[in-house]
């Protein structure tokens, strides 16, 4: 079982910066491929970033390539997304998952987050 649990969403503008954290709780964290995905009201969830369990490969979604960077501390049980130039249209709850494989579906990740609400201003 792995305990994951986000933090750093707020409200920022237009144009600003925030970085998500997800620690994780539970056995052998390093083991697990991470991503991050999100939920627009009224939209269905959809795939952010993922890392795998080394840190050597990432993927990011196109709509957030070059402005969003995912990484990892073992050491410390945690997943990180840093996100840059931020839209309107990032405004979502933000979720980690944690599952064997490292990849864009959902159906791949086992453990969830609760999530954290990140909302951009225009």
């Amino acid at each position: 079982q792995v305990q994951l649990v986000e933090s750093g969403g707020g409200l920022v503008q237009a144009g600003g910066s925030l970085r998500l954290s997800c620690a994780a709780s539970g056995r052998s964290f390093s083991s697990y491929a991470m991503g991050w995905f999100r939920q627009a009201p009224g939209k269905e969830r959809e795939f952010v970033a993922a890392i795998s369990w080394s840190g050597g490969n990432t993927y990011y979604a196109d709509s957030v390539k070059g402005r969003f960077t995912i990484s990892r501390d073992n050491a410390k049980n945690t997943v990180y997304l840093q996100m840059n130039s931020l839209k309107p249209d990032d405004t979502a709850v933000y979720y980690c998952a944690a599952g064997p494989l490292t990849g864009t579906y959902s159906d791949l990740y086992d453990y969830w987050g609760q999530g954290t609400q990140v909302t951009v201003s225009s």
